[in-house]
């Protein structure tokens, strides 16, 4: 993308600016003009220099410094900034301004030209009446800008602030600058009425917990993409004026740079302002919103918006600035609303443009200046510090709150009214926002609220739990009932170790003939010597081999597996096995080599048989049928395809991984990768298929979740996933963050929105065309339908090892973009645990129990609490169970009691026992369930580390859960909430007990094995 700077442009606002210096006393007297910027910064910020880069040439250039006298104009700058200013020198002469260009050197803080700017400087006036015009408001940072201002104030010159003649210079916008302040002002009151506003409104009425914070993240958001409420503007050209303000609940402060903060929308007086930008520009649109107002809020109300109609007339070319000011407080006053008039702000406006707020054509009582046709004004009326006593009768203290009217104005000459750029943004909400006229909005702080209905709602609820209660139960009992009259699992295919024949007879043993301890690689053996013979093991007998050296000797450790779980150990109960054996060797790189070579060989045998076992479990795929042409319909069927692809998991071996190709044919999908390796997907085996298009993620993908594993190298995977980076994850570091108007972050950001926009409509072409194609023409028997996350339902989570943003499909729960991948079929989910769920902790736990309860329980662990809500309206919505409870529980022995008696335990209540509301209010008298948890199951909630993590999982808490049954089998739930009182009221907790216990009881294990060392 090449850059150009529109030299018309710039030579007539080069003539403007230096015409404005002639006449206007804005200028402080300056003779000549020293402007610096410096490297950009992460806050958004508006500086005067930035803006008159961006008015001057259309880029804010960075590292440039611009010296201005009466007949020249002075760059020092980069390269290719320079090679951009060199075209604008015929502009620059028709202004009588004659352009000199310094260009400076690549990492270099340019000090070598600047004595010519000082030089220039100097000589633009006599002696001692050079007065140079800085923005000392400004502090820029980098080399170059530090370099300068040093050399600017080692120069002893006289400084001027120039930053109120450029303000004034910039301030009467042309056409063009005007659409684009139009173009901002028609973005912020859309996004202000069509998505913010109604957003408010649907936490209203669904009574919701809601920070502000959070709504202005989304309305930010819908700023940066406009499409979402059908607003069609250029996106490159699209920012933020400033973050999205909402406020509520008695906290109110109208400035732009107040933000919002994390408290919880409050039902009351609401104050919303909207900043957008469009090519530079800002406009901003402000509107106070009112849930059941009083008598006392709508006169105030009406009286502001009076005055702030008074505001904006008073805006009419030639006016004093003063008038907009005098206009609102004697509207006020007309209302009879004197009182507001102390409630206001020092002023009713500014000015606005490239900058939020130009200060120089702020509207206070006393401000100087007129009124100028062109200019545009940001005209903000705001009553603060306002209190609404409580009403008669009731208790609590009287309400604070604010109101607030803001709008984009521009003005328009030959006396004509000025124009309201955010007209579009109705300033009328009481009927909207009315709870009489809002169909089943119920708000907890009023006193309209329909109790009777809300009890009615309630006890529907009620009555869905307890169905769904029911069906949950039938269909664990049906499972279990399923499950005994079956036949047994039938173990994994693999070698077992006592089958296994290192050597038919002695004969065949290949020695080297010395006492040594060798390998043999073909028979998969190593040798040892024993008692003067040689005697062979095979590799799958050893558990480890390692070597020590102690001075000019090497000894040689092999450890040999034993134990309970060795299968031949149950083969031959009555034998003794050998546990390990040490050699001592003279020749340390032989022992060094010896167990390279035991090591090598038992991890090769181990992958092999490993590998071997895998394909033996597969099931046959049917082979794939490639696409071909059909003559009888006259045309051609072609072979759909994505270009460009990774997959993962990749294959295996070593090298740079190659992109591949997948193409959808007649009966699978076959991906072929650049180095020819092939993986065929056959449409049968899909059980799940997902589309997933790059929003914050850096990768767009298609993802499969199969019926039966297939194999992909030398590894088995139910999970295949093709994608495509849509942005380079190598980026270069630079001293900061470069500015959203540098030419080259400008290109970068073209290019990759270009490119992920382009990736994301080719997978979307191919998913579709492969779902209407294909599967719905030729495979309607599958029901196959590619899934796209929900989004908006997503939260973050650790499903695996880290923490990742999971979402909800229509069928599924997934998480695509970390390995492993997460793939949750809700079909297969029969209850769902929120565990760790307290006031006082910020993350909480969730365990699907599957409907199979031979699986083990899934989680996902640490998610935030403000989630919570969201989340239960999910698992509501898809007809998922769910409890919640403040302990992590022991689900290892839950599911072992349930399935040794699945009647007795749907006749003591199902999955009743987690309903900790209703055992909370069961009496000692009531029946004692076998299945609520036990002591082990049981974790105290005490501990701060429970806000961070989980408690369960580890081999600790698991040995300690069995100590603990064996010594109080039989405890339910009541009898353990009066055991954890009493230890509560004594703080004497066992904790240190319960971790002693499971190392000595581990510890008197080892030593038992230890003991039955032998031979064989």
């Amino acid at each position: 993308m090449s850059y150009s700077i529109d030299a018309a442009v710039f030579g007539k606002r080069l003539q403007l600016l230096y015409d404005d210096w002639k006449t206007s006393p804005s200028w402080n007297g300056a003779t000549a003009l020293a402007i610096v910027t410096g490297q950009p910064t992460e806050e958004i910020r508006y500086y005067t220099s930035s803006s008159l880069h961006l008015w001057l040439l259309g880029y804010e250039f960075t590292d440039t410094i611009l010296v201005l006298t009466k007949t020249e104009l002075h760059a020092l700058a980069g390269s290719k900034k320079t090679d951009l200013l060199g075209p604008l020198a015929p502009a620059a002469e028709a202004a009588g301004v004659k352009l000199v260009l310094h260009t400076k050197p690549r990492k270099e803080d340019g000090a070598a030209q600047m004595q010519s700017l000082l030089d220039a400087l100097k000589g633009s006036g006599e002696v001692g009446t050079v007065t140079v015009g800085t923005l000392p408001k400004e502090k820029p940072t980098g080399a170059t800008a530090e370099a300068w201002l040093a050399r600017l104030l080692q120069a002893d010159l006289a400084t001027v602030d120039a930053s109120a003649g450029l303000a004034h210079a910039m301030a009467v916008k042309d056409e063009d600058e005007v659409k684009n302040v139009k173009k901002a002002a028609f973005l912020a009151s859309g996004v202000l009425t069509q998505f913010m506003v109604k957003e408010i409104e649907g936490v209203i009425d669904n009574e919701e917990k809601v920070r502000h914070s959070k709504i202005a993240e989304k309305t930010e958001d819908t700023i940066l993409n406009p499409s979402k409420i059908n607003i069609k503007l250029k996106a490159d050209a699209i920012d933020v004026a400033y973050p999205p303000i909402l406020q509520s609940g008695g906290t109110y402060d109208p400035k732009l740079s107040a933000g919002s903060n994390d408290d919880t929308l409050s039902y009351d007086v609401i104050l919303c302002q909207v900043g957008a930008r469009y090519a530079s520009y800002c406009a901003t649109v402000g509107r106070t919103l009112f849930v059941n107002p009083t008598p006392r809020q709508e006169a105030e109300y009406a009286a502001l918006r009076a005055a702030h109609a008074a505001a904006i007339a008073a805006l009419v070319e030639g006016a004093p600035l003063s008038a907009a000011h005098a206009a609102a407080v004697a509207a006020l006053d007309e209302r009879g609303q004197g009182a507001l008039v102390e409630a206001l702000g020092k002023n009713v406006g500014t000015g606005i443009g490239l900058d939020l707020r130009d200060g120089s054509c702020a509207l206070t009582a006393t401000a100087a200046g007129q009124v100028r046709a062109g200019t545009t004004f940001h005209v903000a009326v705001a009553a603060t510090g306002l209190r609404q006593p409580a009403p008669d009768g009731e208790e609590g203290a009287e309400q604070t709150y604010a109101i607030l009217l803001a709008d984009t104005v521009v003005v328009r000459g030959g006396g004509q009214s000025p124009e309201v750029a955010t007209i579009a943004a109705s300033k009328d909400w009481e009927e909207p926002l009315d709870p009489q006229d809002l169909a089943g909005r119920r708000s907890q702080r009023t006193e309209q609220v329909d109790f009777r209905l809300r009890d009615e709602e309630r006890r529907r609820q009620q009555e869905n739990q307890e169905a769904l209660l029911d069906r949950v139960n039938q269909a664990t009992l049906n499972m279990l009932t399923k499950q005994g009259d079956g036949a047994g699992g039938g173990g994994r295919a693999g070698r077992k170790v006592s089958d296994i024949v290192a050597y038919a007879s002695a004969a065949e043993m290949a020695t080297n003939g010395t006492l040594t301890v060798q390998t043999d690689t073909r028979k998969e053996c190593i040798l040892v010597p024993i008692y003067g013979v040689m005697v062979p093991f095979h590799v799958l007998t050893v558990k480890n081999a390692t070597l020590n050296q102690d001075g000019d000797h090497a000894f040689i450790r092999v450890t040999f597996n034993y134990g309970g779980a060795y299968e031949p150990t149950a083969k031959f109960p009555g034998a003794a096995f050998l546990k390990e054996l040490t050699f001592r060797s003279s020749d340390p790189r032989h022992a060094a080599k010896v167990v390279q070579e035991i090591k090598t060989m038992r991890s090769m045998v181990l992958q092999r048989d490993k590998e071997h076992a895998e394909r033996a479990t597969l099931v046959a795929q049917e082979r794939l049928i490639r696409g071909k042409v059909r003559v009888s319909v006259g045309m051609r069927a072609r072979v759909y395809s994505l270009p460009d692809l990774w997959m993962r998991p990749a294959f295996g071996g070593k090298g740079r991984k190659a992109a591949g190709e997948l193409q959808a044919h007649a009966n699978g999908f076959r991906y072929t990768s650049g180095r020819g390796e092939e993986v065929d997907v056959m449409y049968r085996n899909i059980k799940h298929a997902f589309f997933q298009p790059a929003q914050n993620e850096m990768i767009t993908l298609v993802h499969f979740h199969l019926i039966h594993p297939i194999m992909v190298g030398k590894k088995k995977t139910m999970d295949v996933q093709f994608y495509t980076e849509v942005m380079d994850s190598v980026q270069t570091l630079e001293a900061g963050r470069r500015s959203a108007h540098d030419p080259d972050e400008i290109e970068d950001e073209q290019r990759e929105r270009e490119r992920r926009n382009q990736i994301n409509h080719q997978f979307s072409q191919f998913v579709k065309r492969v779902q209407t194609n294909i599967w719905e023409r030729e495979f309607p028997d599958l029901n196959l339908e590619f899934e796209v996350p929900f989004r908006e339902l997503g939260f973050d989570g650790v499903p695996a090892r880290t923490t990742c943003f999971i979402m909800p499909t229509v069928n599924c729960l997934v998480e695509l973009t970390e390995m492993p991948f997460t793939v949750i079929t809700l079909a297969e989910v029969n209850v769902v645990n929120l565990e760790r769920v307290g006031f006082n902790l910020r993350n909480f736990d969730l365990v699907i129990i599957w409907k199979d309860l031979d699986r083990d329980v899934g989680r996902i662990d640490a998610i935030q609490s403000k989630a919570l809500d969201t989340i239960k309206d999910w698992l509501t919505s898809v007809d998922i169970k769910y409890y919640e409870s403040k302990v992590n529980l022991n689900w290892k022995n839950i599911l072992k009691s349930i399935k040794e008696d699945p009647e007795g335990f749907i006749h003591s209540g199902g999955w009743s026992f987690l309903d900790t509301s209703q055992t909370d209010s069961e009496e000692e008298a009531e029946e004692e369930s076998e299945f609520s948890p036990t002591e082990g199951e049981e974790e105290s909630d005490d501990d701060d580390s429970s806000e961070d993590e989980s408690l369960v999982d580890s081999d600790e808490d698991e040995e300690g859960s069995d100590f603990d049954e064996e010594e109080e089998e039989g405890m339910d739930w009541d009898e353990l909430e009066k055991e954890a009182a009493r230890e509560d009221k004594a703080h004497h907790h066992s904790e240190d007990e319960d971790d002693e216990r499971p190392r000595k009881r581990k510890g008197e294990g080892g030593a038992a094995a230890g003991s039955k060392r032998g031979r064989h």
